[in-house]
């Protein structure tokens, strides 16, 4: 059984968090550092800064969708998979991250001014087996759960560089 949806307020506090974790522990680095792959096969700071940017982008798209259409009909894509649509791994971490934290705060100002209701507006998703139903919320679950992963994958891929 699937982990019950955080509520709304968490995932409010911590979608605003998020970017500001990030830059608080690798305002210090370098570009070199930023791209520095900690061991071989592992991603650099800035390759998860990369991909966190993708599944905004791909997740956040689908909740203006959602936002603005009568429960469209989504056709999944992949993040990983979009990801090679953007230079975003080719991009300087820094205004990478304030264009990821430019993107946030629009994402939370939308958010924030859901009604109740807002947040249970639907897609059917097709693309990923058989069709499922998707609301803002799951979306926005989806994201702050995957976000949380990755920002504590860049503490310590920083701390790593840092020893």
């Amino acid at each position: 059984m699937p982990d019950p949806l955080l509520p709304i307020n968490t995932i409010l506090s911590r979608l605003a968090e998020y970017p500001q974790r990030i830059h608080a522990v690798t305002a210090d680095l370098s570009e070199a550092k930023l791209h520095t792959h900690p061991a071989p096969d592992e991603w650099s700071a800035n390759d998860v800064l990369a991909h966190v940017r993708a599944c905004a982008d791909v997740w956040g798209s689908y909740i203006a969708r959602i936002l603005s259409e009568d429960r469209p009909a989504i056709k999944a894509v992949s993040p990983r998979r979009y990801i090679d649509q953007t230079d975003y791994l080719e991009q300087e971490f820094k205004p990478s991250l304030q264009a990821f934290t430019a993107q946030r705060a629009k994402l939370l100002e939308v958010l924030q001014a859901l009604a109740p209701e807002g947040w249970e507006r639907q897609a059917i998703v097709t693309g990923v087996g058989k069709p499922i139903v998707r609301t803002v919320h799951t979306y926005s679950d989806r994201l702050t759960r995957h976000e949380r992963e990755h920002v504590h994958q860049i503490e310590q891929i920083v701390e790593a560089l840092r020893s």
